[in-house]
């Protein structure tokens, strides 16, 4: 589920564009308080744990993606 803050920041065009899940893009905005510039610098790091709680807590997949690198659920 989508929030405004999120839509309003094209948050699934971001992550797109980044070959990144939509689940973890959102958790990204959420963790950076919707500040873009901190937002890209958080994944750039890849690997945020708290990010990846709240992208597997959004959905019921197993595997979601982060710049194209693939991470699991059980891994987290």
């Amino acid at each position: 589920m989508t929030t405004q803050q999120a839509k309003n920041h094209h948050v699934g065009e971001w992550a797109s564009i980044r070959a990144t899940s939509p689940e973890i893009a959102e958790a990204i905005f959420e963790v950076a308080n919707y500040d873009e510039k901190l937002a890209e610098e958080i994944w750039a790091q890849q690997g945020n744990d708290e990010v990846l709680f709240r992208a597997f807590d959004k959905t019921d997949k197993d595997v979601l993606t982060w710049d194209n690198k693939v991470v699991e659920r059980k891994n987290v």
